[in-house]
Formats: structure tokens, sequence, C-alpha cells
């Protein structure tokens, strides 16, 4: 049960990553994003914001599924 619902989750996520790469073939506007060491090169600030909306995603998906694992 808990194998579909990891095997679920990547499917559905690497999904959003492939439309968001279509999608943002045609962004004009692009920022750097800071980090506490050096930048990142000019991303598109929809790919940022897409990056961070799967990746919370995932994560949240694989906190719930260790937490039903504890009980």
């Amino acid at each position: 049960m808990t194998i579909k619902k990891i095997f679920f989750n990547f499917f559905i996520n690497s999904l959003f990553f492939l439309v968001l790469i279509i999608g943002i073939q045609n962004s004009i506007k692009k920022q750097k994003v800071n980090f506490l060491i050096n930048q990142t090169i000019e991303l598109p600030v929809g790919f940022i914001v897409g990056v961070s909306f799967i990746s919370g995603s995932l994560v949240g998906s694989l906190i719930s599924i260790n937490y039903s694992f504890k009980k």
C-alpha cells in the first residue's frame, strides 16, 4: 500500500515538473535566487515558484507516509 502511494506521488510530481518545463519555455522575466554563500543563474520566476510547489508537495507526501508508518 505505501509503495503504491510513493510511486503515485513521484509519478504525479514528475508530470507536474514536465508540464512546468513545457510551459515555462516562453517566459521572459528572470531573476536570481540568493543563497547564503552564492547566487544561482537567472531563472524564470514561474520556474522558481513551480519547483518550490512541486518539492513541497513531494516532501509533504513523504512526511505523511512516514507518519503513517509510526502508527
